[in-house]
């Protein structure tokens, strides 16, 4: 079979990530599929996985998509014939501590919102459905009896088997050796055998595809770390359907293999490899032993199944895989170029993943537009400099063994920090602050008080920084407090048709006086919000747009691309995140303070709500927003940053006779839980529309030209019942046990589960824990039917009593703000 100068769709990489995209789009009659494999199916690192298919992730889409692995494996071998050696056989984690056992907890309450079985074991449950493991130090697991092992192999074989007869075309020996782009798009790939050009091309190269994506322009961050497993001889009396184990706490796994036990690990510090390229004959290979590398975690493990201690070892195995800086991986169409899709990045899930993965990217092909809410996975989180190989070198160090370790609420990473500062960066460490990292910037997220130690201790109750933080809530609410918000995002929208392009985009009017702030949604067409943000007019032709600092690349790419769909319109962005400083002075003393150090008349009467304006601090001229995600009196402030430390240095002079005190964004994220303020990616996202999330007073009905997503809101709201909306919510009790909220824990009416928190934060200047989720009544979720229910929220398998509403709770009239 030669081949083809052109197809449809042409697949880079022959791994099962490769194959089940390749089995998906023939499924949806997508048939000229032609996929390249640079030498064998599966000789990269599909290979040799271990072939774990859990069933259990962070988020309700993200399960669905394992959940439809399982069962897509479970039926590939009668319609394809290929056998795969599926077994659901079940998976057991267990716990060593408190914490943990409350992490396997909060687990198994997470996975009974997604419908997953899940049944807490004691330790003496564990040893009878795992008789060779040692349990007197444990303290207790969970079980989930759907979870299950394949072969890669086998699995891989069967779904190009399946694509095969539907039409696509494989060529395995045939390397691809770049992208074709044109015009800002894919248009084919390079071979060592000539061209192919195609309508779109998918890379699932695995380890590869880093090189491959940025010779093409775009972004695609991984890099390979070594993955450790033995396999014993056979050992006498082992179960054939014994369960997948993970002993998180010793960093290990273990699974039947043949009357073999094959344990691997995630050890807390990684050996990355392949910094200098992978070796072009790179082909079912292995890497060296490292038997120094793996001896702790074996020694554990031999205490754990005393049966290894007599077993012998088959095989010791060492293999590349592909990690990506925040342990997720990639799907979905590159935001620099065009029809250029990428499925990549596993991080050791790609078996579980991979029949989801196939079936959401070939949708996502067909329609242009993915099927469903996939943030957290979306290649267009990235940030450019991720790409930066020593970056990606020093984070796989860490982020290989995170998989296996604590999940912690609020983990900071340790490893490739520093990368984005702000001007302000030195001066708030001398102040304090204890940094966390958010898309790479360095921000303070709460100070310490004079003589403590501004570093994490983690736990999932409240941690070693809740009195910091509450000083810092009580600040905003009673005096002011000082915010360091450089690392927002910000965009210049300029040219005679600026607000064109945003009135199109945004559901509020744009086409506002200079100096007015709007706070919008951008939708998709289905009218779910693809951004959350706001827009200031400067003047008549320019408009400054600010959003947070994880959605830079991705609020970026859908203006760019919204301008480039339009040949005709007269207008660009620029990205001035970089060059311009933004500083929160918040608080009822906000006022006082930055007419003291400007001699503005900051008064209702001279700068309302809403409204931006040039003022000056110190040698600055400064825009002062009057907008707040805090729910207090104050203002943002812009400026070119090579003034910042002139106007942060006033700043601090003036504000001692006013009390300002710095605070950070864990006191920021507190103060908008309280007061309802959504967060992008967290409460809103690309399934929810502004009616479902409270946000219908930002939609213009009937502005001239309308906006995209109109149809679909207006066909919502005839319908005239919600069935779907976001509420507050408030645990009642109030002690330093009751628990914190963070995500996904089940709200529950009278006594059935009707939805989930969202995002959650101790309320400091209620006294509350606080959460916000979505709930669900077919009829529609009605202020009547949430008063008429007895309302409860489940921690870590255990219920607490809540108070359920659609206001605010804190300053709901807006009373403060306004001030």
């Amino acid at each position: 079979m030669s081949l083809p100068s052109h197809a449809s769709v042409v697949i880079v990489g022959g791994g099962v990530a490769g194959c089940s995209v390749a089995y998906h789009l023939t499924r949806l009659g997508v048939t000229d599929v032609v996929l390249l494999e640079r030498k064998q199916l599966t000789c990269g690192t599909t290979w040799h996985a271990a072939g774990l298919v859990g069933q259990l992730r962070a988020t309700r889409n993200l399960t669905e998509l394992a959940k439809y692995t399982a069962d897509l494996f479970h039926a590939l071998e009668s319609e394809t014939g290929q056998a795969t050696g599926f077994r659901q056989n079940g998976s057991i984690s267990v716990a060593k501590t408190p914490e943990r056992l409350e992490e396997l907890k909060r687990g198994a309450s997470m996975g009974k919102n997604f419908g997953l079985a899940i049944e807490l074991l004691s330790a003496a449950e564990i040893h009878e459905r795992w008789p060779l493991l040692e349990v007197g130090d444990l303290l207790g697991g969970v079980f989930l009896p759907k979870d299950g092992q394949t072969n890669p192999v086998d699995t891989t074989l069967a779904l190009i088997k399946g694509a095969r007869q539907r039409g696509a075309r494989v060529f395995e020996n045939t390397a691809v050796s770049r992208i074709l782009i044109e015009r800002g798009r894919a248009v084919g790939v390079e071979t060592v055998d000539g061209a192919v050009r195609a309508d779109t091309v998918v890379l699932c190269g695995g380890m590869w595809s880093h090189r491959l994506a940025a010779d093409a322009g775009a972004a695609v961050p991984l890099h390979a770390a070594e993955h450790f497993y033995i396999v014993t001889e056979p050992i006498a009396g082992i179960q054939p359907n014994l369960p997948v184990l993970r002993v998180q706490d010793e960093c290990a796994y273990y699974k039947e293999d043949a009357g073999k036990l094959l344990m691997g690990c995630f050890e807390p510090i990684a050996k990355p490899w392949g910094m200098e390229g992978i070796p072009e004959d790179f082909c079912f290979d292995s890497l060296p032993e490292d038997p120094e590398h793996f001896e702790p975690i074996l020694e554990a493990a031999v205490r754990r199944v005393p049966a290894l201690a007599t077993a012998g070892i088959q095989l010791f195995f060492n293999g590349p895989e592909s990690f990506t800086p925040d342990d997720r991986y990639y799907l979905g169409e590159t935001p620099e170029v065009r029809d250029l899709f990428v499925a990549a990045g596993f991080n050791s899930v790609g078996i579980a993943a991979s029949g989801g993965v196939g079936k959401v990217v070939a949708q996502w092909i067909v329609d242009r537009r993915p099927p469903l809410d996939l943030c957290d996975v979306d290649v267009r989180r990235v940030m450019p400099f991720q790409s930066n190989r020593r970056y990606l070198r020093d984070r796989t160090v860490e982020t290989l063994g995170l998989l296996y370790a604590m999940h912690w609420p609020y983990y900071q990473y340790t490893t490739a920090r520093n990368a984005r500062r702000t001007p302000l960066h030195d001066r708030l460490i001398a102040a304090g602050a204890c940094m966390g990292e958010t898309a790479g910037w360095e921000r303070p997220n709460w100070f310490a008080a004079p003589g403590s130690s501004p570093r994490y201790a983690y736990s999932y109750g409240r941690q070693n920084w809740f009195e910091a933080c509450r000083a810092e809530c009580h600040a905003v609410r009673d005096r002011v407090a000082l915010f360091d918000q450089s690392s927002f995002a910000k965009f210049l929208v300029q040219g005679p048709d600026a607000a064109t392009l945003l009135n199109r985009l945004s559901t509020a009017q744009i086409d506002v006086p200079p100096g007015r702030i709007i706070y919008t949604q951008w939708l998709n067409d289905r009218g779910g919000i693809e951004a959350d943000l706001t827009i200031t007019r400067i003047c008549g032709h320019e408009y400054l747009v600010v959003t947070s600092a994880i959605s830079q690349t991705r609020d970026l790419a859908w203006l760019r691309r919204h301008i480039a769909s339009d040949g005709e319109l007269r207008c660009w962005v620029t990205d001035v995140t970089a060059g311009i400083a933004m500083l929160g002075v918040m608080g009822p003393d906000s006022r006082s303070l930055l007419e003291a150090v400007s001699g503005a008349d900051l008064s209702n009467a001279a700068h309302p709500f809403g409204c931006s304006r040039e003022i000056e601090i110190g040698y600055a001229r400064v825009r002062a927003s009057r907008i707040t995600y805090v729910g207090e009196l104050g203002w943002e402030l812009y400026m070119s940053a090579e003034h910042c430390l002139d106007v942060y240095e006033r700043l601090l002079e003036a504000g001692e006779a006013f009390g300002l005190r710095h605070a950070g964004y864990h006191a920021m994220a507190s103060c908008r839980i309280e007061k309802g303020y959504r967060h992008w990616s967290h409460d809103i996202a690309d399934e929810d529309t502004p009616l479902e999330s409270g946000l219908g007073f930002t939609v213009a009905w009937d502005k001239t030209g309308g906006f995209i997503g109109r149809e679909a809101l207006l066909a919502q709201r005839d319908r005239g019942i919600l069935p779907k909306r976001l509420v507050q919510v408030m645990l009642l009790e109030d002690a330093p046990s009751t628990p914190l909220l963070y995500h996904e824990e089940p709200i529950v009416r009278d006594g059935l589960i009707v939805g989930s928190i969202k995002s959650g934060a101790y309320g400091h200047r209620l006294g509350k824990s606080l959460g916000m989720g979505y709930v669900s009544c077919p009829e529609g979720v009605s202020r009547e039917w949430l008063r008429a229910g007895h309302w409860e929220v489940e921690v870590a398998c255990e219920r607490h009593p809540a108070e359920v509403r659609l206001e605010p709770w804190y300053d709901p009239k807006n009373e403060r703000i306004k001030a």
